[in-house]
């Protein structure tokens, strides 16, 4: 790894620097979370990523012609390190980003390329992504939403099911199988679908935090025009699995920086907190369990720079994305545990108690981070594909 700068680069980390010291809103609130946004932030957080955008510090390696800056993963890398320590807020549209623009400008006809990825940066549109199914969560080439070609449409039923930010999303990226004769992994098609369409339905599920984050989304004959296939008909997991693939890469780049963002968090918490009569910090115990979090923490950095590495040679991100996943979970669930430690009684207490450390966001933030072993590819998938790709295992 070759962690020094161009002149330039070190030119545009100082540019960002000065940017980010003077734009972060007042009243964002950087405590505990550093994760999937929280609902009520969803306002500011869009209209952050607006001013990311205007600014030109987002989407950096997208093409200028797209509306991105035309850079590299080496300056990705920097606005993740400045954002971590100027404890930015994460942006809105994170699958939009993350998964669905890069998939386009991969995959997309030079029409879709001009028409969408700009949007995405400027939050003007959110997306979400429309894979697990009630029957083929971790099985996704078992999907059985169906697509069936009527003159210059396709008209689309079924079900899809923990689909985040769908309440609120502009545009789906659909997989769905156009050819029921086909083996599973082939006959699948990738969708751009506009959630406005007549015959979309979106229903929220209420999860253990109190809120509706994820969604089931109904599909009833729903008519999308053939423009809107993204990559070949029947060529869809392909392209779906770059959408995989890129959101292990790309996600993993902010989800590692909101971690040590909630590092600083619980750090700042620990030392406000008391145990046996001295700020928690200074508790034997529980330091060398803060100091664990922080070795852990670096390691995953590290391990980012190394995927950054493998990109700037001009290679593309494998299976090793899996392991940073997995280990990111057990490491961001272990700090929220960490964090009710450090609260003790007052773990108990929930937003709306005038006693509730923080205002209870840690406690929300610790619910939140029991899905994070199952969303973006579950704990024992991601084992799955360590054993066999990387350890060269046989498959199950």
């Amino acid at each position: 790894m070759d962690f020094s700068l161009t002149p330039d680069q070190e030119t545009f980390r100082q540019t960002l620097r000065a940017w980010l010291k003077g734009n972060i809103p007042r009243e964002w609130k950087h405590v505990g979370s550093s994760e999937i946004p929280r609902v009520e932030a969803y306002d500011l957080l869009k209209r952050w990523q607006n001013s990311l955008f205007d600014a030109g510090f987002i989407g950096l390696t997208w093409p200028k012609e797209y509306g991105g800056r035309g850079l590299t993963f080496m300056e990705e890398l920097i606005l993740q390190e400045e954002m971590a320590f100027a404890k930015a807020p994460p942006i809105l549209n994170v699958l939009g980003v993350g998964m669905a623009g890069p998939t386009i400008i991969a995959y997309g006809t030079e029409a879709q390329k001009k028409r969408y990825p700009a949007k995405i940066l400027s939050c003007e549109e959110i997306w979400c992504q429309g894979y697990s199914e009630p029957n083929a969560g971790s099985d996704l080439a078992a999907l059985q939403t169906r697509a069936v070609k009527d003159g210059e449409h396709w008209v689309i039923n079924g079900q899809k099911v923990w689909t985040s930010f769908a309440q609120v999303a502009d545009w789906m990226m659909l997989l769905a199988r156009t050819d029921p004769s086909a083996p599973k992994h082939r006959g699948i098609t990738y969708f751009l679908l506009d959630m406005k369409l007549p015959g979309v339905t979106v229903k929220p599920l209420r999860q253990i935090t109190g809120e509706a984050e994820f969604n089931e989304v109904f599909f009833d004959n729903v008519r999308v025009h053939e423009s809107q296939v993204l990559g070949d008909v029947n060529a869809g997991w392909q392209v779906g699995i770059t959408t995989l693939m890129y959101e292990r890469l790309t996600l993993g780049f902010a989800l590692q920086t909101r971690l040590r963002i909630a590092l600083e968090s619980l750090i700042e918490l620990g030392r406000r907190m008391e145990k046996h009569g001295r700020a928690a910090t200074k508790e034997p115990v529980l330091r060398q369990k803060i100091a664990q979090l922080w070795i852990d923490t670096e390691c995953l950095r590290v391990t980012g720079a190394r995927a950054i590495t493998k990109l700037l040679r001009g290679e593309m991100p494998g299976p090793e994305a899996s392991a940073g996943k997995m280990v990111w979970v057990e490491t961001h669930q272990r700090l929220q545990e960490l964090a009710m430690d450090i609260e003790g009684p007052y773990a108990q207490l929930w937003k709306g108690s005038p006693w509730a450390i923080d205002g209870g966001v840690w406690q929300h933030s610790f619910l939140r981070s029991r899905a994070n072993s199952i969303e973006g590819g579950t704990t024992e998938i991601q084992k799955n594909i360590i054993a066999e790709r990387v350890l060269g295992l046989p498959k199950d």
